[in-house]
């Protein structure tokens, strides 16, 4: 009777460490799915209006068969929000500085299922002289 009690008690204790492992593990790999995610996001981010032109509108792709991402670039009004004058520039004339708001967006889905997505947002303002 005791040998079969003490082996009811392993077995609950075994169960739930197996639980709190698996937990753990679940967590681990959540961590490095929303880090890969930040670091593209992070790429994408610093390359927007460097390797081309920073022009309004959206540019779409995807990252190790996993990650979707979505770069959207809108214009940002700075002179007409804050009642400001555009700079001059030494030859006497308003330099036109173009303030774009860029919005990086990653997701993937954590399962086979689509029910499980996970997204990543990071933004900024960005400027270009045109």
């Amino acid at each position: 009777m005791e040998i079969l009690v003490a082996f009811s008690i392993l077995s609950l204790s075994l169960g739930i460490l197996l639980n709190i492992f698996s937990s753990g593990v679940r967590t681990a790999v959540l961590s490095e799915d929303y880090t890969a995610a930040v670091q593209i996001a992070e790429s994408l981010l610093a390359r927007t209006g460097v390797e081309n032109e920073l022009l309004e509108g959206e540019v779409s792709g995807e990252e190790y068969e996993k990650y979707n991402w979505t770069i959207s670039s809108y214009p940002y009004q700075v002179y007409e929000q804050h009642n400001l004058e555009p700079p001059e520039n030494s030859a006497g004339k308003k330099d036109k500085l173009k303030v774009f708001q860029v919005i990086v967006t990653v997701a993937w889905n954590e399962g086979e299922d689509d029910e499980n997505e996970r997204t990543v947002q990071l933004n900024t303002l960005k400027y270009s002289f045109n």
